[in-house]
């Protein structure tokens, strides 16, 4: 059973971060994390009553019904799923994902000295495995000697940018707790689809709720990602309390506590005040209409690519340009990320930091670069009816087009 240990070019094991949003912090949050910065007392490891509560108001109005007792909050997702995963699968079990997946999600195992297997992805959608390719990857992995335990899937998918179907997802579901496997869903992205009322989300926390664990880092849609803040959702069962009893203690041992000045605009914006959630829906649309251009001038280029459905970034294949790219030195996605990045000026991370075949040659791109190179430029894309004829965001689609259009006519 193939392992994701790294390829060739030297190992990969950290990857980029979560793609920026590019815009101005809100000068509500400013006020609200200002007004805290004189609090010299530390947070509570997981959260003090305020933050907890304002996280048990989020999920409660997203169909999730919760109480404080349920809820852990961190300095970022990353401390919440290295304290899960250590509670998990820290005593011989092993880590499944699906392939690709959010780059920061298997290092974590690596830290535990746990082994991860990834698993295929259908053809529509990223995030959450194939069913069928689950239940083979389980059982081969039991036939070798191993024990998993821990399915980690996102139905708001980095890298891929799509949202899985509900009935992939149920299916997956299905399969993933008859094997005794516990899931930890990131949804992280849940809150940036770009058409809400077109696109059918689901957290596997709906179906599954005694089998669930739920990360959301509030860098997703909530907070600027240089204000670490994320919280966890446990099952109301007895096996979630201890799971959540355990985590608390891992976040201890770590020191892994949320600021205090970033807990209290993080209290504020889970509370979805109007200023936060006319933000987040300007910036939705904002990053909905660039990921549109991107992926109209990554087509036009003969990349395959699936239409983004939400966060701020795409997933491309450029293999239909595999032959002019090895004229230029480029075989794997280390190569092509060293090209685009150079090439764009802007990260062009390739498909191997997610966990893909480093011979494949995928890359993520995110738009926030494409919003313009100064603040203001960035702030005037929000309020823009027509944000993609303003210069700035024009220049920057054309210049990833003429890049693209560059490969397309050599391989010609």
């Amino acid at each position: 059973m193939r392992r994701t240990d790294p390829e060739d070019h030297g190992p990969v094991r950290y990857g980029p971060p979560l793609p920026g949003d590019g815009l101005p912090v809100l000068p509500e949050l400013a006020a609200v994390l200002a007004a805290a910065a004189g609090r010299a007392e530390a947070q509570p490891v997981g959260g003090a009553p305020a933050l907890l509560e304002a996280a048990c108001g989020y999920w409660t109005r997203r169909g999730l019904l919760t109480v404080p007792d349920q809820v852990a909050s961190g300095p970022g997702a990353p401390a919440l799923l290295l304290a899960l995963t250590a509670a998990l699968a820290s005593d011989g079990a092993d880590i499944l994902v699906p392939r690709p997946c959010a780059a920061w999600w298997a290092p974590y195992a690596r830290v535990l000295g746990r082994p991860t297997f990834h698993v295929p992805t259908p053809a529509e959608s990223g995030g959450v495995p194939d069913p069928y390719a689950l239940l083979e990857t389980v059982r081969r992995v039991r036939t070798e000697g191993g024990d998993p335990r821990l399915l980690v899937l996102s139905v708001a998918d980095d890298p891929t940018a799509t949202v899985a179907p509900p009935e992939l997802l149920h299916e997956t579901v299905e399969v993933a707790t008859a094997e005794g496997l516990h899931l930890v869903s990131d949804e992280t992205w849940r809150d940036t689809l770009h058409q809400p009322h077109g696109t059918v989300l689901l957290s596997p926390a709906e179906m599954r709720p005694d089998r669930v664990t739920v990360v959301t880092d509030l860098a997703g849609s909530l907070l600027p990602p240089g204000w670490p803040a994320a919280v966890a959702r446990f099952p109301a069962t007895r096996t979630g309390l201890h799971l959540h009893a355990r985590v608390l203690d891992i976040l201890t041992a770590l020191g892994a506590r949320v600021a205090a000045p970033v807990a209290a605009a993080a209290g504020y914006a889970l509370d979805e005040p109007a200023p936060v959630t006319e933000r987040r829906e300007a910036t939705v649309r904002l990053h909905a209409r660039v990921a549109a251009a991107a992926h109209a001038a990554l087509l036009a280029a003969g990349a395959l690519v699936r239409p983004p459905q939400a966060g701020r970034h795409l997933y491309a294949d450029l293999g239909p340009l595999r032959e002019r790219l090895a004229a230029q030195g480029v075989g794997d996605a280390q190569e092509l990320e060293d090209l685009l990045t150079a090439r764009l000026g802007m990260p062009a991370p390739g498909g191997h930091r997610f966990g893909d075949d480093l011979g494949a040659l995928r890359v993520r791109l995110a738009t926030g670069p494409l919003l313009g190179g100064t603040d203001e430029e960035r702030a005037e894309c929000l309020t823009s009816p027509v944000p993609l004829e303003l210069p700035h965001v024009q220049r920057a689609l054309i210049s990833l087009t003429t890049v693209l259009d560059e490969l397309r006519d050599d391989a010609q």
